[in-house]
């Protein structure tokens, strides 16, 4: 129970690597602000967590709204530590990329996470202490047809991770990131599974990951075995970048 009496928010965490990690995290005696668009299945992830044990409550937000993204952090409240998750991920190639798509990449995954991060953290620095983990995708260190704008956003995230780390550091909250490889979230074996899976089967294990082994990672960076760590991008890839 390492995170008994701390409140954890975790974006996008109403399915896949979101909804593993708030669960990880619950179990480690956070109590949990779980957000996404679809209240029901918020209110399966709730009912999941409590069944465990855990405590969690459920708030509505679209990231692709400013808006909506301070409503969630002034609901929120006071939170020790922050899970940048939610992310979207449609691909197309550069030269049939169009400006709404391309925005609204850059405002779900880039800027909805610097302003709820900016909104949640004075208090964190109030304390004296908080943990900020970005999931990021190992997107960034490959070359891949169609993934021009994703993994630009994932960059932008990578390098906030680090510049939040400076500017951070010494109010004692640390900020890294978490790296994922291929990984069957639901989402992904509805639309991509076949990519992901290809993916997997190149890299060192040949295998895609389950939500769960990213989710593990998210929890430790979030814990207090990893005080001494801050701006680190911690690769979870199954060995798919050293391949």
């Amino acid at each position: 129970m390492e995170l008994s009496g701390q409140v954890a928010l975790v974006t996008g965490s109403t399915s896949g690597i979101g909804r593993a990690a708030a669960r990880l995290l619950a179990a480690d005696g956070a109590e949990v602000v779980v957000t996404g668009r679809d209240a029901a299945r918020g209110a399966e992830t709730v009912a999941e967590i409590e069944a465990d044990g855990g405590r969690a409550r459920f708030v509505a937000v679209d990231l692709a709204d400013v808006t909506s993204v301070r409503r969630l952090a002034d609901a929120a409240g006071e939170v020790d530590v922050l899970v940048n998750n939610a992310g979207i991920f449609p691909f197309a190639p550069t030269l049939e990329q169009d400006p709404a798509g391309y925005e609204k990449l850059f405002d779900v995954n880039v800027r909805a996470l610097f302003f709820l991060t900016a909104a949640i953290v004075p208090a964190m620095i109030a304390k004296g202490a908080g943990a900020i983990v970005n999931v990021s995708s190992n997107i960034t260190g490959l070359g891949v047809p169609g993934g021009a704008v994703y993994s630009a956003t994932k960059g932008a995230v990578e390098a906030l991770t680090r510049t939040w780390a400076v500017e951070f550091g010494g109010h004692g909250v640390r900020v890294n990131t978490v790296s994922p490889g291929p990984t069957l979230t639901e989402t992904v074996k509805a639309t991509t599974a076949e990519i992901a899976e290809q993916q997997g089967k190149v890299s060192a294990l040949g295998r895609a990951a389950a939500p769960q082994e990213i989710a593990e990672a998210v929890r430790y960076l979030a814990s207090p075995r990893a005080t001494y760590v801050t701006g680190a991008t911690l690769v979870v890839d199954g060995g798919r970048l050293i391949v």
